[in-house]
């Protein structure tokens, strides 16, 4: 039995959940809740999400077996996200005026704003 496999038995034994149960829930069959559990299969990326929404648990906890102290982490990392963020909008306002003190055209100032804020959104979906 996989790792992933007996904690999902075990969190949908804590919701009293039948394996019928879960299946519905997550529009699979029986025999894959019993496949991933036995650990004859695993599931994929997506179900995981879906089994643990349906467990409400955390995809960690599915992987793990319990949820992992990470608060200092996130905390430092959103930190940094945010001095990120900022500074490539600082660093586009930078651009725009750099270009116009350079070129002394407005045109070439705005040209390299947009473009840094066109990074800045990049930035921000792909993080």
């Amino acid at each position: 039995m996989s790792y992933v496999g007996k904690n999902i038995k075990r969190f949908r034994e804590e919701k009293s959940l039948t394996q019928d149960a879960l299946a519905e829930k997550l529009s699979v069959t029986r025999q894959a809740v019993s496949n991933w559990e036995c650990g004859k299969t695993e599931p994929d990326i997506e179900t995981l999400h879906k089994i643990a929404c349906a467990l409400e648990v955390s995809v960690e906890e599915l992987i793990y077996g319990e949820k992992r102290q990470y608060t200092v982490i996130n905390n430092i990392q959103q930190g940094g996200k945010t001095v990120s963020k900022a500074g490539i909008g600082f660093g586009s306002c930078l651009a725009m005026i750099i270009s116009y003190t350079t070129w002394k055209s407005i045109g070439w100032a705005i040209l390299h704003g947009i473009l840094g804020w066109f990074y800045v959104i990049y930035y921000i979906i792909k993080y």
